[in-house]
């Protein structure tokens, strides 16, 4: 693991994402890995818990604390919750070891505004960083994965978060065509939850919601799909209520979604220059985030592109290891430099 911490000095790479946040060093280590969750007592402001524990409390909570998640699609939706919880990760991320100013790389989408950039590099100086610089999460989802992104050809990346999902095409350490939806694994939850009330007129929670995508979800079917049992409340009474959900219905929930992906990547491939798109129908088009787990994600792009699609090592691990090691590649952080001062 690396020991920079215990120096003057450190420099780490943090993926502040919608459902979790990862922070990781240059050398490869993932120092920290939760939920992007804040349990706050409503009276008093204080707060009572972050990360793992906080996520417990989601849905569950007494009228007093309110758990909140302060990314949305992405970007920053409530600042000072966002600090708090920047500020308690970093410390959790030191372990014993004194916790220093570190220089952060953070990942942000490509699609935001620069008011929204501005709130992201923000938070984190507000929450005790020496400085900051912005990565776009396709570059560094590309450098997490491996890829040649220095080099004279094209690599083509599509990172699926929680918030937001980035299709781009990357060559000599730049982007050159990208598209950036605020549409990802949330908004499939949400399209489940919502199948499941119409349908069933049982509301559940988004975290059922998520399970259900995680344990019978999937892009194509699937050899031995299986139902998962519901609980929730019945829409109309209340009460508390099960049903079946098969494996198919959620494909269907799930299905403008995931198409509204596919089309991301096919709108990227057409921006993309004759040459480059030569190279990635050579090298492939490379899969990272949680997003990337779907069951048949990657069969179902590379059916509608017609170019070899892979699933990264360690896919939801990407975003943050690749923003540490931004800082061993001097062209992408000039180039995110000349970014951010436009």
């Amino acid at each position: 693991m690396d020991l920079s911490f215990l120096g003057i000095c450190s420099e780490i790479g943090v993926d502040l994402g919608t459902a979790s946040t990862l922070i990781s060093t240059k050398s490869g280590g993932v120092l920290l890995n939760e939920p992007s969750v804040v349990a706050i007592d409503k009276a008093t402001k204080k707060v009572l818990a972050v990360g793992s524990e906080a996520d417990e409390m989601l849905g569950r909570t007494p009228e007093n604390i309110t758990a909140i998640m302060p990314v949305k699609n992405g970007v920053i939706a409530d600042f000072e919750t966002a600090v708090l919880m920047v500020k308690a990760f970093l410390k959790r991320a030191s372990g014993r070891r004194p916790l220093v100013k570190p220089n952060i790389a953070a990942a942000v989408p490509g699609g935001i505004t620069d008011v929204e950039r501005r709130a992201s590099a923000e938070v984190f100086m507000a929450a005790g960083a020496r400085n900051v610089v912005l990565i776009e999460e396709p570059m560094a989802a590309a450098l997490g994965a491996g890829m040649p992104v220095g080099a004279a050809q094209g690599s083509m990346i599509v990172n699926i978060g929680a918030g937001t999902c980035e299709a781009a095409v990357i060559s000599l350490g730049g982007i050159v065509s990208a598209r950036s939806l605020r549409i990802a694994g949330s908004a499939l939850d949400s399209a489940i939850l919502s199948y499941v009330r119409k349908e069933y007129s049982i509301t559940i929670g988004s975290k059922m919601a998520e399970e259900i995508k995680i344990e019978i979800g999937s892009a194509q079917p699937y050899p031995d799909e299986g139902y998962y049992e519901v609980r929730g409340r019945q829409t109309a009474t209340g009460l508390p209520k099960n049903a079946r959900i098969a494996a198919s219905e959620a494909r269907m929930a799930m299905s403008g979604g995931i198409g509204r992906i596919v089309d991301a990547v096919l709108d990227t491939l057409e921006e993309t220059p004759p040459e480059l798109a030569a190279d990635v129908l050579s090298s492939g088009i490379l899969l990272t985030g949680g997003g990337a787990l779907i069951r048949g994600i990657d069969r179902i792009i590379e059916d509608a592109t017609g170019i070899r699609t892979t699933i990264a090592e360690n896919p939801v691990e990407c975003v943050s290891l690749g923003s540490a090691m931004a800082f061993s590649s001097p062209a992408v952080l000039h180039r995110s430099e000349t970014a951010r001062r436009r």
